[in-house]
């Protein structure tokens, strides 16, 4: 399967449909007075629906085990069709836009089954989904290009003892989003350079400036210090939500000192040191982070 290890859960809904053509009224009338000789294919296709929902994963090699927080099954008589509505809500990594065809698939195979005896030109015609939501088709793109800078704090990679790798992890993880980082920078782990580079790229004007390195528990990891006093408003949910995604895949994440908020217009992160850390806390945050831009710009959200 599909690896969604790096995925955040989310509210993820679906709604699909599937319809099944009768060939005549008297097959309707059946239906709508509950005379069909197998029995109530209404009650009967929404129990089979329902169990289609849970064992998706069962049958369809590809789709996760995920739990199904609701579902729901109704029906509209249209004519001479009955249309199946199937909507599923989850809160997990993946969508249930399976989840929910195969529901409105399942139940639309009942009606087939309990209405052949008296109508043999029953056909299902469609089977679609309506909508979905809570997924990447529900991150919007910025409306405006935002300058961005990374600043890497490592006594080592500064003094050329290693090279970086979290920079330019960033930076990768950046472009996926389409954001071009316009500052690339190495400091050693010094308060006063950590908090002059800060102000010089606020002074430029950027949106946006991560650090990487310095937010541990070392007497040289200081960036969270040197940072949070040039903090004019903290934003404390952006640090819990990565601390709380990397919690799931490290036991090590609560140790992270990591802070997040503007200096005056300029969003400023810091993020740990190690390479992994770094797509973690890129994993966590983005792209839904960026939403905070048409927030603060007085959009409407």
């Amino acid at each position: 399967m599909v690896n969604i290890t790096h995925k955040s859960f989310t509210l993820r809904k679906a709604v699909a449909t599937a319809l099944v053509q009768t060939s005549m009224q008297q097959t309707i009338d059946a239906i709508e007075q509950r005379k069909v000789p197998k029995g109530d294919i209404f009650e009967f296709a929404r129990a089979a629906g329902l169990l289609a929902i849970k064992k998706t994963s069962d049958v369809i090699p590809d789709c996760h085990p995920l739990p199904v927080e609701y579902a729901a099954i109704t029906y509209e008589i249209i004519e001479l069709s009955v249309k199946i509505s199937v909507e599923v809500h989850t809160i997990y990594k993946t969508g249930v836009e399976v989840e929910a065809m195969h529901g409105a698939s399942v139940a639309a195979l009942v009606m087939y089954d309990m209405l052949k005896p008296i109508d043999k030109h029953v056909v299902i015609s469609s089977i679609g989904l309506q909508s979905k939501t809570g997924g990447k088709s529900d991150n919007k793109p910025a409306n405006r290009i935002l300058k961005s800078a990374v600043v890497v704090c490592s006594d080592r990679v500064s003094s050329g003892e290693r090279q970086d790798a979290s920079g330019k992890a960033i930076i990768a993880e950046l472009e996926k989003y389409g954001l071009d980082c316009g500052q690339y920078i190495i400091i050693p782990d010094n308060f006063d350079k950590i908090q002059q580079t800060l102000k010089e790229l606020q002074s430029a004007a950027y949106d946006l400036v991560l650090f990487t390195g310095g937010t541990g528990l070392s007497s040289r990891d200081v960036t969270p210090d040197a940072v949070s006093p040039l903090l004019d408003r903290e934003v404390p949910g952006i640090m819990e939500t990565a601390r709380g995604y990397g919690q799931l895949r490290t036991k090590y994440a609560m140790l992270s000192r990591g802070v997040a908020g503007f200096m005056k217009d300029t969003l400023v992160l810091t993020l740990p040191g190690s390479q992994n850390g770094v797509r973690e806390t890129m994993d966590a945050l983005f792209p839904q982070l960026l939403h905070v831009f048409e927030v603060k710009s007085g959009d409407p959200h």
